[in-house]
């Protein structure tokens, strides 16, 4: 029977905490877009960078090495100190004079949270049994609807009082304290402790998780199909605050109440059911564990049609709470599949290698595609330019749910083999 050192639910709740800050510190930008681009004079294209590429480009890569790291030493202590960095940069952004000066300020919050997620999915996995692996990394991935709800409420209630600057400072600080308390009243869960008799208890080489994760191929095609979801997450998520007061009228308070809400409730609601029902129905058939974030992939086009296209703003509203909520069962189950996938001592580095196929396509390039498409559609639409950007999501997510049909039809093979 597993040590238990400290309470599981404990553990999980602080670092779901961590989670929500990197949520509100990564997406306040959203919020604030209209308001930073009539100040600094930028085009959508920039926004797509700033709130895509800028975070992505380091975040993505130096996950891998932070995450070996993690793998072979102390994740809480990892964890922590890059919280401390994301937090102090975020509070750095507010002084932005310029694009670059922004776009530099946004890299640093990208180096932080690089050393965020990996690390404590490792913990949790560490923490938590296989049958029950899913719903735990599904409660933890909730911090990013809760991050959201408190990114865009708060941001939008505080711009319009005090102006977009104010927002970057008031956030940093507390995450600052956050790391304090999580250094010293978190403790580093026993590694492996779940896993068979014969696992390994030292680290593995580089090689050895690399051969073994693209060995493959339900890791690399479920990678693949979070990336092109992602892409649609992302390309439509950062810019529905500019929709909302482009093409509707809302001003940035009320469109920070409507998106903080629907992200905050309907993409909590999401992610758990998206754990839940793949840890139920996976019991009977490991695949559910990828069709679970299809199915719902498929049955969120109408909304995801009625939200983009719909001339009535509260349809529109409704819409795309049910399109985020259906598309927020993704991450528990990939996460739950990657790890099924490696021994315990590649947990970090695995989850890093799938945030760094995820979010180079969702994240690198969903903003940034969404962006240019508007841009480059401004002249013959004006300000729906980006309603017509957004139908690059239509493609990303055919091409997204072909992946995950192909991933789950390898699952079992490679399961069974990372088993013998």
């Amino acid at each position: 029977m597993p040590k238990e050192t400290q309470n599981k639910w404990f553990v999980l709740a602080v670092l779901t905490a961590v989670y929500t800050f990197s949520f509100i510190d990564r997406q306040i930008l959203v919020i604030l877009a209209e308001p930073i681009k009539a100040d600094l004079n930028l085009s959508d294209t920039q926004l797509g960078l700033l709130t895509g590429l800028a975070f992505a480009a380091l975040y993505i890569t130096l996950g891998l090495p932070i995450a070996r790291l993690a793998d072979k030493g102390n994740r809480k202590n990892v964890v922590a100190v890059s919280l401390t960095v994301w937090s102090f940069m975020t509070a750095i952004s507010g002084s932005a004079t310029s694009f670059i000066h922004l776009f530099l300020a946004r890299i640093g919050v990208g180096v932080g949270e690089a050393g965020g997620s990996p690390p404590s999915h490792s913990m949790i996995s560490d923490i938590f049994p296989p049958k029950k692996r899913a719903t735990a990394l599904s409660i933890y991935s909730s911090g990013i609807y809760i991050g959201m709800f408190l990114g865009f409420a708060i941001g939008g209630v505080l711009a319009k009082s005090f102006g977009w600057r104010v927002v970057f400072y008031s956030i940093g600080i507390p995450g600052i304290l956050l790391a304090v308390f999580l250094y010293f009243f978190i403790k580093e869960p026993i590694k492996g402790q779940f896993d068979t008799a014969g696992a390994k208890n030292e680290a593995s080489t580089l090689p050895e998780v690399l051969k073994v994760l693209f060995s493959s191929k339900a890791f690399i095609l479920t990678s693949l199909g979070t990336g092109f979801l992602v892409f649609g997450q992302y390309g439509m998520g950062n810019f529905m605050p500019s929709f909302l007061q482009r093409v509707h009228g809302m001003d940035i308070r009320a469109a920070g109440y409507v998106l903080g809400i629907t992200y905050g409730l309907a993409g909590g609601i999401g992610s758990l059911a998206g754990g839940y029902l793949s840890d139920r129905m996976g019991a009977k058939d490991k695949r559910w564990y990828i069709w679970v974030p299809m199915t719902c992939l498929l049955i969120s086009i109408l909304p995801f049609s009625l939200t983009v296209f719909s001339d009535n703003v509260q349809l529109v509203v409704v819409m795309f709470f049910l399109n985020v909520a259906l598309g927020s069962t993704f991450l528990g189950p990939a996460i739950a599949v990657t790890h099924s996938l490696v021994d315990a001592r590649m947990r970090a580095f695995a989850s890093s290698v799938l945030f760094l196929i995820m979010n180079f396509i969702g994240l690198g390039l969903g903003p940034l595609v969404v962006g240019y498409l508007s841009d480059v559609l401004t002249p013959a639409f004006g300000d729906l330019s980006l309603r017509w950007a957004f139908c690059a999501i239509f493609i990303s997510a055919s091409i997204a749910v072909v992946f995950y049909g192909l991933g789950a039809k390898n699952y079992i093979k490679d399961l069974q083999r990372m088993q013998e």
